[in-house]
């Protein structure tokens, strides 16, 4: 059966799977990037694991995947296959394509942001599928977003947007980024616990907690206003640990931002359909694409 890689690089942990031509995921595994022990650990981790995976389709399968799609963090040049930087993996300028189509035999390999695979994904499968424009954005450990228009998509640094001047040092450079307060991690610096803690807390109705949420619902609303008004997306996509959170989040967020619009249009603000899943699904269809691309040529 003909099929692709997936597999979805993170900070701490990889997703992967096989994909069949109508999106069927035929296995799933998962697989830590072994950060701890250093880059060269990690791309060893990454090669490895993408060779188990075409060992694996050749076994059950009958035939080796016809190519493979890569999404990874940080900033990604995916016409050059590079990997330009990444804080959390410790890489800079990775050919990892080259090093991916190498270990696979030869197997074609795409190389995408993660956060644009995740927003591809969502867009064809998901809760932008038939919207012309939506934003997609992922509130985890940082903030990061794509935006698809007429089914092309593109990342975007949502999370770098400054909205408090002044504030807290961002790992950019600059003071009082969106992610500094509204990502997972910016809560659970500014309540002392993990983010699901605190969104517990304030369904419970903790003082404490609420006041940390109201902060977070107002900078993050404050970001997605300035999105809204520079790409104008009929829906917004909100997708990551923190939107798990359900109506805690997405009840205050919804009125926060309509309250902040003037002249503007206010979006449909969704959940993710994909969760999780997000960034594996749209490596495939990065996969996919590439050998749709190569008949074509």
């Amino acid at each position: 059966m003909r099929h692709v890689i997936a597999l979805d690089v993170g900070g701490t942990g990889m997703k992967a799977a096989l994909v069949a031509a109508d999106g069927t995921l035929l296995h799933e595994a998962r697989r830590a990037t072994g950060r701890d022990r250093g880059t060269e650990a990690v791309v060893a981790s990454v090669l490895d694991f993408a060779a188990d995976l075409r060992a694996y389709g050749a076994d059950t399968y009958g035939e080796p995947a016809a190519a493979a799609g890569v999404a990874v963090p940080g900033l990604v040049d995916e016409r050059a296959g590079v990997a330009v930087f990444s804080a959390n993996l410790g890489w800079r300028d990775l050919p990892l394509r080259d090093l991916l189509s190498r270990r696979l035999d030869g197997t074609p390999v795409a190389l995408g942001h993660d956060v644009r695979s995740g927003g591809l994904a969502e867009g064809r499968l998901g809760t932008g599928r038939g919207a012309e424009r939506f934003l997609f954005v992922a509130l985890g450990t940082g903030i990061a977003g794509a935006i698809g228009i007429e089914g092309r998509v593109e990342a975007t640094e949502l999370g770098h947007i400054v909205v408090r001047p002044g504030g807290a040092a961002c790992g950019c450079g600059q003071h009082g980024c969106l992610e500094t307060i509204a990502s997972a991690s910016g809560v659970a610096r500014a309540f002392g616990a993990e983010a699901a803690e605190c969104a517990a807390a304030v369904a419970a109705g903790d003082p404490r907690a609420v006041a940390v949420w109201d902060e977070v619902v107002a900078a993050l609303a404050d970001g997605l206003v300035t999105g809204i008004t520079l790409l104008t997306p009929e829906t917004l996509i909100v997708g990551g640990g923190l939107a798990e959170a359900g109506d805690t989040l997405f009840a205050p967020l919804r009125a926060a931002v309509e309250e902040r619009l003037t002249f503007q249009k206010l979006p449909l603000i969704v959940p993710a359909a994909l969760g999780d899943t997000a960034g594996c699904l749209g490596a495939g269809l990065l996969a996919w694409d590439l050998l749709s691309l190569e008949v074509t040529a």
